[in-house]
């Protein structure tokens, strides 16, 4: 790989063969280096490639910038958590990551105590992610303790799982995602409240329509909602079933109240679909 930048001695910009930018982090991949020279792979620790259009020299720049002691505890974790090659690839996760426990890390040695919201929702709705997080809170606790530090409250692990799926469905902050977290419980809500139903948030049918709603609200922000001319199979749904249709209808006013941005007939009506699944009696 071809030396792009050099942010400090631990951090570099570089071109792969591919011509793709990274970000490459390593004890001294950066000292005495200069731009145009080519790496010494045996100083590389981690890659880090900049997705959707991010831009490479800013996040190399805010990776440069974090504390090492935190970088080093932050990737140990998630390697021993069993992160997947794109989550310990992915720059803007690694950085919420590090920026979280550093303030976490200060928290813990004055003793502030910092409750989250939406706890129980963040457990039922984002499972996999809380599981993950959990996993990654007690590998780093145990990092912690084994160099005399304090370790953290598991109740982190909240925040940890929305910062994963954070990284997964937006390139944001943590406020569209508090959003949407708050969103998905009132349509859960909704639809309970609408069939006289009480939605098991651990059945598979639950899970589908959490997840079509988590890519739902993406296709909102990125403005690529479905075709908006009606399909074949959207049709069917409209007319066949009726009471799910009109409960969509009602979600899609209250998406369009929070989000400022109304459900055309196509994802109403695949959201009716959905509704189905989850209401009929073998759900």
């Amino acid at each position: 790989m071809e030396i792009l930048r050099i942010f400090n001695n631990n951090v570099v910009l570089a071109r792969q063969d591919s011509g793709r930018e990274v970000i490459v982090t390593g004890r001294g991949v950066g000292f005495k280096a200069q731009a145009g020279q080519h790496l010494n792979p045996e100083l590389i620790v981690r890659v880090f490639v900049p997705l959707d259009g991010r831009d490479p020299d800013h996040l190399g720049t805010l990776i440069a910038q974090l504390s090492g002691n935190v970088r080093e505890l932050v990737h140990r974790a998630m390697v021993d958590a069993g992160f997947s090659e794109d989550q310990l690839s992915s720059p803007t996760l690694y950085i919420a990551l590090c920026d979280h426990i550093e303030l976490a890390l200060r928290r813990a040695e004055t003793g502030e105590i910092l409750q989250y919201p939406l706890q129980a929702e963040v457990e039922h709705l984002y499972h996999d992610e809380y599981i993950q997080a959990g996993a990654f809170l007690a590998a780093l606790n145990g990092l912690l303790v084994a160099d005399s530090l304090t370790p953290l409250p598991m109740h982190e692990s909240i925040a940890v799982a929305l910062h994963l799926v954070n990284a997964g469905f937006s390139a944001g902050d943590l406020a569209h995602t508090y959003t949407m977290t708050g969103l998905i419980q009132q349509v859960i809500d909704v639809i309970g409240a609408s069939f006289g139903v009480a939605l098991d948030q651990t059945s598979v049918n639950t899970a589908r329509l959490i997840t079509h709603m988590r890519y739902l609200f993406v296709r909102i922000t990125q403005g690529k909602q479905l075709d908006d001319e009606i399909s074949t199979i959207g049709q069917a749904i409209r007319s066949s079933l009726v009471d799910e249709y009109a409960c969509a209808e009602n979600i899609s006013q209250l998406i369009s109240l929070r989000l400022g941005t109304e459900l055309n007939e196509n994802e109403t009506a695949y959201l009716a679909m959905h509704i189905s699944r989850v209401t009929s009696p073998k759900a």
